[in-house]
C-alpha cells in the first residue's frame, strides 16, 4: 500500500504522496463526491492540526495562521481573492525559508488547505504534504500506522462535513454557493481516465 511512498522516499522526493497513491484512493473518491463548500470546511478544519504542530516549534512565525484566517474570511465573502492569495503564498514561502522538511511540509499542507477555497483540486494537497511530514518525522519508526490513522481521520472529518455543511451558520462567498458546478477533482480524474 505504501510502495510509491517508499520509492519516493528513497529518491528523496520533497512530496511523498500523489493522486495515484494507493493509500489515498478511498479519500480521493470521497473528495470527488463533495460540494466545494464541504471541501473548504473540511480543509480549513483539518489544517488546524498541522498549524498547531507548526506553531509549537515556530511560535513567532505567523504567516501560516494568517493564511488560514484570511482564507476563512475569503470563503465567507469578507475579503477578495488577492489578499488570501498573498497569504497562501506567504505560507508556502515559510516552507522554503525554514530549511526544515518536516515543518516545511506542514506549511505547504496549510497553504493547500487555504487554496481549497479557490478550487477543489487543492484539497488533496493538504494530505499530500501533511502525510509527507508524518513520514519524514517517523521514518525510522512505524510511519505506516500513523499515516493510516491520519487517512482515517481525514475520511471521518470529510464525512462529518458532508453531513453537516448545510448546518454551518454565517455567510458564504457567492462563488461557493453554486452547488450545481461540477467537482473539479472529479473532472480531473475523468480527464485522466480518458487518456
Amino acid at each position: 500500500m505504501f510502495l510509491d511512498v517508499e520509492q519516493k522516499l528513497k529518491k528523496k522526493n520533497k512530496i511523498l504522496f500523489s493522486r495515484n497513491s494507493e493509500c489515498l484512493q478511498e479519500l480521493k473518491a470521497l473528495v470527488e463526491q463533495q460540494k466545494h463548500r464541504t471541501l473548504v470546511m473540511w480543509a480549513l478544519d483539518c489544517a488546524k492540526v498541522p498549524l498547531a504542530q507548526f506553531e509549537e516549534k515556530y511560535p513567532h512565525e505567523l504567516r501560516p495562521r494568517t493564511a488560514l484566517e484570511l482564507c476563512e474570511a475569503w470563503s465567507r465573502g469578507k475579503i477578495k481573492m488577492p489578499a488570501a492569495k498573498r497569504a497562501i503564498l506567504g505560507a508556502h514561502a515559510v516552507a522554503k525559508e525554514i530549511d526544515d522538511d518536516v515543518y516545511g511540509a506542514l506549511c505547504h499542507a496549510i497553504g493547500h488547505a487555504g487554496a481549497t477555497v479557490h478550487v477543489e483540486t487543492h484539497a488533496l494537497g493538504l494530505p499530500f504534504y501533511e502525510l509527507t511530514s508524518l513520514v519524514l518525522k517517523h521514518e525510522k519508526d512505524k510511519y505506516t500506522e500513523k499515516v493510516g490513522e491520519k487517512i482515517n481521520y481525514y475520511c471521518q472529518r470529510l464525512l462529518y462535513w458532508q453531513e453537516n455543511i448545510d448546518n454551518v451558520g454565517g455567510e458564504w462567498a457567492g462563488f461557493l454557493m453554486d452547488d450545481n458546478k461540477p467537482n473539479k477533482e472529479k473532472l480531473l480524474t475523468e480527464k485522466r481516465d480518458k487518456r
